[in-house]
Parts: C-alpha cells; structure tokens; sequence
C-alpha cells in the first residue's frame, strides 16, 4: 500500500506573509492544527502549527497580526505519494512528527499524513503502534 491510498487531499497551503490570526481562523474553518506554508509560485516555505502559534508567539506576547513567517519552521519533512506506507512510518518514527507532506513526481503538494492516518487506514496496527511509540518518547524540557 502506498501513501497515496491513506493521505488525505485537498490540503490547503497559508500564505506566508498572512498573520497568525489569519491562520488561527484557517486552521478552526478546517479543523486542522497545522497548515503548510506556501511562498512564491506556491513553493512550499514550512508549515506552522497550532503549536508554533501559541509557544512561539503568544508565549512571548506577540501581536497576532505577526506574520507566519516569523514563527513557522521552515524545515519540511515530507515524503512521496508513491511512498509506501511503512517508508513513510519510519520518517516519521527517525524525525518525531506526527504528519508529514506528501509530493508529487513534481514536487507539489498533493497531501498530508498523520499518525492517525496510519492507525485508522494503513491496516498494520503494529506499524502505527511503533510509529505513535517512537513519535511520542519524550523530550528532554529545557532548563
């Protein structure tokens, strides 16, 4: 089985030069908790999650007309639709992330994968147990 067969499509991309609250307001209109962000030519700039808003810039007492990119991260992991499904656990078992993007041969965005996907429609509950496992070892906390 191949990512494409679980990803979830029609993602849809935040502008990076919008403000966070405009993509406060994106994520609640999609029930989402991340988006990917889009710079020139739609070419993928990172993604910023409801997490990033709120430790990276309410934590700090940050306008929310601040623009995303100055709290999304910029590095992306992401991975094929032609992937297979464990190819694409085990990226995000080795990264700790519990989604990924998914490309196109062009490298477009064509979709998204979270753990759930893996758990709910990748039909492997030992893939997705080892993958929520690994995904959720915590952290050291900074001091």
């Amino acid at each position: 089985m191949n990512i494409r067969d679980i990803m979830t499509s029609n993602v849809e991309c935040i502008p990076i030069g919008s403000t966070l609250q405009e993509a406060a307001e994106k994520m609640r209109k999609l029930n989402v908790g991340s988006l990917p962000v889009c710079g020139e030519n739609d070419k993928l700039a990172g993604m910023i999650t409801d997490r990033d808003i709120v430790i990276r810039a309410v934590a700090e007492g940050r306008d929310c007309q601040s623009e995303v990119r100055e709290f999304m991260t910029p590095r992306i992991e992401y991975c094929f639709e032609e992937d297979s499904i464990e190819e694409a656990a085990a990226l995000m078992r080795e990264k700790q992330i519990r989604r990924i993007l998914v490309l196109n041969d062009d490298k477009h965005l064509v979709g998204v994968v979270a753990l759930g996907d893996l758990a709910v429609k990748g039909q492997n509950d030992v893939l997705s147990g080892d993958a929520l496992e690994d995904v959720s070892e915590p952290a050291m906390p900074q001091r």
